[in-house]
């Protein structure tokens, strides 16, 4: 892993192959090496030619681990993506997120229309466009001592997720409630880049895609056959239909 500093933050990120830049913004209690690496997604695009460029988000992996909530805005976390690309002395690239990624990916694109051509957001659907999306559950399935006390099936996953992954659940905690305040639906409406939306099939979590490309002016929609939300991740469908995007 390298390292850079971003807005007070020191930020990990690893790049491989060579060719057209491709940044990937991991979800949410991951790191870039179980998103992508792990998933195959890297030999994937590096075999097609990309040049991919992976951080672990702020407060993840090997990256800065602030316990406070205001640092783990969308519009921070994709400031550090603008910032990682001038580190590298890159112009501008394609952009694909997952899950909490998808979400900085797209406000990205809101915010810094001039540094990404096409954007990915996988991982995410119409549950996005839903002010009250409650983050209690998760949060304190995050704090708890006691996992087995954590009665929501959906924040059990998480928890095991960010165990497995050996996070610090405190900064986990922080970012969630962040990430899970109303996302800036207006803003969609603003994109001018192209855009894919990909959400799995039976991906409660996420929702469908097409309620969310249908606010992004000609963004399209691709579901993942029978793929929940963590299935989708590294399947070969997914993979497929970047590919095949990314190739136009």
């Amino acid at each position: 892993m390298e390292f850079f500093d971003a807005d007070g933050m020191t930020i990990a990120y690893a790049v491989e192959g060579a060719g057209s830049p491709l940044l990937l913004a991991h979800g949410f209690a991951s790191t870039h090496r179980v998103n992508w690496v792990d998933t195959g997604w890297v030999k994937a695009l590096t075999g097609a030619g990309y040049r991919v460029i992976m951080p672990d988000m702020r407060g993840h992996g090997e990256s800065s681990k602030s316990h406070e909530k205001e640092d783990y805005t969308l519009s921070a976390m994709a400031g550090d993506l603008v910032a990682l690309l001038d580190h590298l002395g890159e112009p501008g690239a394609d952009l694909m997120g997952y899950s909490m990624g998808a979400m900085v990916a797209l406000v990205a694109a809101m915010e810094y229309p001039e540094r990404f051509d096409r954007i990915i957001a996988a991982g995410v659907g119409a549950k996005l466009l839903d002010p009250n999306r409650d983050p209690g559950p998760v949060i304190e399935a995050l704090l708890t001592n006691d996992p087995s006390s954590v009665e929501s099936k959906g924040a059990l996953l998480f928890r095991t997720f960010a165990d497995q992954n050996r996070q610090d659940r405190v900064a986990l905690a922080a970012c969630f409630e962040a990430v899970r305040a109303p996302f800036p639906v207006e803003g969609l409406a603003r994109i001018r880049r192209p855009v894919l939306v990909v959400a799995g099939e039976t991906d409660v979590q996420a929702g469908e895609a097409a309620p969310l490309a249908a606010r992004i002016p000609g963004a399209r929609a691709y579901t993942v056959p029978k793929r929940d939300h963590m299935r989708t991740v590294g399947d070969k469908a997914y993979k497929e239909a970047v590919l095949a995007y990314l190739a136009e």
